[in-house]
């Protein structure tokens, strides 16, 4: 076990053995193992939003097996999914690939202010598919975050008590937040301060943007002089709201774009001292070879191989 993976365990003695176990499982693994750094492939978007608008562009995604099949070939440190996808391939992937069951799921056919996802499976579910860790998504700012909050630290209890590690999606959304608010340097920061409050051993999070929308955050940010010039320096501003960087923060890889503009954010990620990026869309929705190709040079540049 290298040293970076050492220190960073460190930060998780409050956690049972199991729990830790399975959190140096994840950042042992693949191609970026032993490094601190990680690429993990979550794949709930045909829950989230409809196999067409997940699959079309390439339609072996269709396929259960194709994304475990591709988190293997890629060396990633995990693969993420709905309870129907890793029940699919658990029996012959779980042994040879972390996986992380998603817990709740929340589909695109209602349109809502106010998300509130179903709670989908559990962390027993988990153990039973030989998974690593569960995830969650919470939406700070929701009218319904308290009841997801409760949920949440439900969950976190049993995961713990069975040994399991917990990924916390939290995107801020609804309420009075605007769609550039969701995505603005204080609301992203206050959500993985929160994610991290509630007990989640990872945090994802969206990149940040510089926008500032509630006036009383405006005014702390400009009388500290806290830098959220660049994407670089934001990106460290969240990782610092995570207690002080003590927590492992990693970012979304969002919607589809072209490939220099999500170099150019792993760059960000890297520089700022993130954990690394958790990318569904950007790799999937492309054929294999050429998938496995993006993955790889996203994790040339958390190496340091790549400028």
């Amino acid at each position: 076990m290298s040293d970076r993976v050492r220190e960073i365990l460190s930060w998780y003695r409050h956690d049972n053995p199991g729990v830790v176990s399975n959190i140096a499982r994840m950042l042992m693994h693949g191609r970026l193992g032993g490094s601190g750094k990680l690429v993990i492939l979550p794949v709930d978007q045909g829950f989230e939003h409809g196999p067409a608008r997940s699959f079309a562009a390439n339609p072996a995604g269709y396929d259960p097996r194709y994304h475990f099949e591709l988190a293997l070939a890629a060396g990633c440190n995990a693969y993420a999914a709905p309870l129907g996808f890793i029940e699919s391939g658990a029996a012959d992937y779980a042994w040879r690939v972390p996986l992380i069951l998603k817990a709740n799921s929340h589909d695109g056919l209602h349109a809502e202010t106010d998300p509130m996802p179903a709670q989908t499976a559990t962390a027993r579910d988990a153990v039973r598919l030989g998974c690593a860790a569960v995830g969650y998504t919470i939406y700070p700012g929701s009218q319904e975050r308290r009841l997801l909050y409760e949920q949440l630290r439900e969950l976190i209890a049993e995961a713990k008590s069975l040994g399991l590690a917990t990924v916390v999606w939290s995107y801020p959304r609804g309420g009075d937040l605007s769609k550039s608010g969701e995505t603005g340097i204080y609301v992203v920061a206050y959500a993985a301060q929160i994610a991290a409050q509630l007990g989640a051993d990872f945090i994802k999070v969206k990149l940040p943007s510089d926008h500032l929308e509630q006036s009383a955050a405006k005014k702390v940010y400009q009388a500290e002089g806290i830098p959220v010039g660049t994407l670089a320096e934001r990106v460290r501003h969240v990782v610092q709201s995570a207690f002080n960087g003590q927590r492992i923060v990693i970012f979304s890889g969002g919607p589809t774009k072209d490939d220099e503009s999500v170099f150019d954010e792993a760059r960000a990620i890297r520089d700022g001292g993130g954990f690394g990026s958790i990318i569904g869309r950007n790799s999937f929705q492309r054929p294999k070879q050429e998938a496995v190709a993006f993955l790889n040079a996203i994790m040339d540049i958390y190496a340091g191989k790549r400028a």
